[in-house]
C-alpha cells in the first residue's frame, strides 16, 4: 500500500491513498455468496438464488460495507506506516485519482517537550462526613416532603404566601389590566427582599404598597434602573409541616425495616459518594489549571479546538432547551465564544493523554469496576445496571475514558508539589 503525505500546517498533514482494487473485489465476492448461501427470497430454493439476483439486491450495500472497511484499515495502515500520531477524527475526501482513491486530512498531537509534573503546585483538598452533615441531610428530605396548611394569622418567614402584584412606574402600570399572580416562600430569596420583608404581617385579603429600586439591567425595560410602587396583595397564606423521622418516613426511602441507624448508614454511604466525586472535580480542575498554565503556549490543532467549540455550544443549547426555554436562532459564528474554553480543555485533555502514554499508565480494572459499582448503587437494580455497561460498548467507552482520565490526575496531582486544605463537607461540595 502506497501513501503520500504532505505537511499542509505545523499540525496539519495530508495523506493521498487509494484502496487496493484486488482486496476490495475479492471481499465483495465472498460476502455476496456468504449471502446467496442464507438469505431467503420467494421463488428460490435456499442457496440456490442467481449470483445476477443477489448481486442486484445487495450489490450495493455490500460494496459500500466493504469500502467504509477497507478504507478504514488502509488509512489506519498509512497512518503506522508514517509514524503520524493523529488526535481527533480525520476529514476523509474524494482523491482526483478514480473512486478507490482518498485524501484524508488530520491533526497530530503537539510537541510538549519533556512533561515534568513535579513541577507543578497542586492544592489537594479534603474532607469528611460528619454525623452533623448527616443530620443536615435528614433535615433536607424532611423539608422535601414537607406539607402546607393554610393559616389567618399573618405571614411569617417560612411561610408559603400566594399573591398578587401590579407595579406603578411613573404613568406606566404593569401589567396594565388586572394583576400578576405567583408564590413565594419567605426567606427564601424568591423575590426583591423589600417585597419579602414587605410581606411579614400580612394575613389573608391585606395588601401594601412598596417602593421597590429595580436594577439597570432589569429584564422589564419599563422598569429597569427605577424605583418602583409594587402593590401586593396576599391571597393566602400557609404554614409548612414536617414529617416526622419514623418508621414510615424511613422506609419511604427504601430502607425496608425502617431501621434509623441504617437509614443513617444509607445516607452516609450517599454523602461519601457525592463527596468523592466533589473531590475529584475540584482535583481535576486544580490540576487542569495547573497544566494550563505551564503549557499555555503550545499551539493546539485548531480543527480540534473549533470541534471542542461547537459541541460545547450545542450542549449549552440542548441545556436551554431541557430548561423549558427557547434558545432561538443561533448566530452561525456563535461557537466563537466558546473558542477559548475549548483550548483550555483541549489542551488539559492532549497533556493527560501524554502523561499517560509517556508513563506506559495503563486502565486498572479494579478502578473501573469500582466506578461502575458506585454509579449502580444509585439506581433500584444495580445489577441491571452493570450489565446496561457491560453489553454497550459505547457506555463502556465513556466510563473507561472518565476513569482513566482520574486516574492519571490522580497520578500527577501524586507526584507534583501538592498541599492539603481542609474543607467541611458543605463547603466541599459546593465548589
Amino acid at each position: 500500500m502506497q501513501a503520500s503525505i504532505e505537511s499542509t500546517g505545523n499540525l496539519e498533514r495530508r495523506l493521498s491513498f487509494s484502496l487496493p482494487e484486488d482486496r476490495l473485489n475479492t471481499h465483495i465476492s465472498g460476502r455476496l455468496g456468504e449471502i446467496a448461501r442464507t438469505t431467503r427470497i420467494k421463488g428460490f430454493r435456499p442457496g440456490k438464488v442467481p449470483a445476477k439476483v443477489i448481486e442486484q439486491r445487495f450489490g450495493a450495500q455490500v460494496r459500500g460495507e466493504a469500502v467504509d472497511g477497507l478504507l478504514r484499515e488502509t488509512f489506519d495502515a498509512a497512518i503506522r506506516e508514517h509514524a503520524l500520531r493523529v488526535v481527533g477524527s480525520p476529514r476523509i475526501d474524494k482523491g482526483e485519482q478514480g473512486e478507490l482513491s482518498f485524501v484524508a486530512t488530520v491533526e497530530l498531537v503537539p510537541e510538549f517537550g519533556e512533561i515534568d509534573v513535579a513541577k507543578l503546585n497542586v492544592v489537594r483538598h479534603v474532607a469528611e462526613i460528619g454525623d452533623a452533615d448527616i443530620d443536615q441531610m435528614i433535615e433536607n428530605l424532611r423539608q422535601q416532603r414537607r406539607t402546607w396548611a393554610p393559616v389567618s394569622r399573618g405571614a411569617q418567614e417560612g411561610d408559603l404566601v400566594a399573591l398578587e402584584t401590579f407595579s406603578q412606574a411613573g404613568d406606566e402600570r404593569l401589567p396594565a389590566e388586572g394583576t400578576e399572580k405567583g408564590t413565594i416562600v419567605i426567606g427564601q430569596n424568591m423575590m426583591f427582599e423589600t417585597i419579602e420583608k414587605g410581606l411579614v404581617g400580612l394575613a389573608k385579603g391585606e395588601e401594601k404598597t412598596l417602593d421597590v429600586e429595580f436594577p439597570a439591567d432589569w429584564r422589564v425595560e419599563a422598569l429597569a434602573g427605577k424605583t418602583v410602587q409594587v402593590t401586593v396583595k396576599v391571597t393566602e397564606v400557609s404554614e409548612k409541616s414536617l414529617p416526622e423521622v419514623d418508621d414510615a418516613f424511613i422506609k419511604s426511602f427504601g430502607v425496608k425495616a425502617g431501621d434509623v441507624e441504617q437509614f443513617r448508614k444509607d445516607i452516609r454511604a450517599n454523602l461519601e459518594r457525592e463527596l468523592k466525586g466533589a473531590l475529584m472535580n475540584r482535583l481535576r480542575r486544580e490540576v487542569g489549571e495547573q497544566l494550563i498554565a505551564a503549557y499555555s503556549a503550545v499551539e493546539l490543532p485548531p480543527r480540534l479546538v473549533e470541534n471542542e467549540a461547537r459541541a460545547m455550544l450545542a450542549q449549552q443549547v440542548e441545556q436551554i432547551r431541557r430548561s423549558g426555554r427557547d434558545p432561538g436562532q443561533v448566530p452561525a459564528d456563535a461557537h466563537e465564544g466558546f473558542k477559548d474554553a475549548a483550548g483550555k480543555r483541549v489542551l488539559v485533555g492532549l497533556l493527560v493523554g501524554e502523561v499517560a502514554r509517556i508513563n506506559d499508565l495503563k486502565l486498572e480494572p479494579k478502578r473501573l469496576n469500582e466506578t461502575m459499582r458506585l454509579i449502580a448503587s444509585t439506581y433500584e437494580e444495580p445489577e441491571q445496571v452493570i450489565e446496561m455497561y457491560r453489553n454497550d460498548p459505547q457506555l463502556m467507552s465513556g466510563l473507561q475514558n472518565r476513569v482513566m482520565e482520574e486516574q492519571v490526575i490522580d497520578w500527577i496531582a501524586e507526584r507534583a508539589q501538592h498541599t492539603e486544605e481542609k474543607l467541611s463537607f458543605q463547603d466541599a461540595i459546593r465548589g
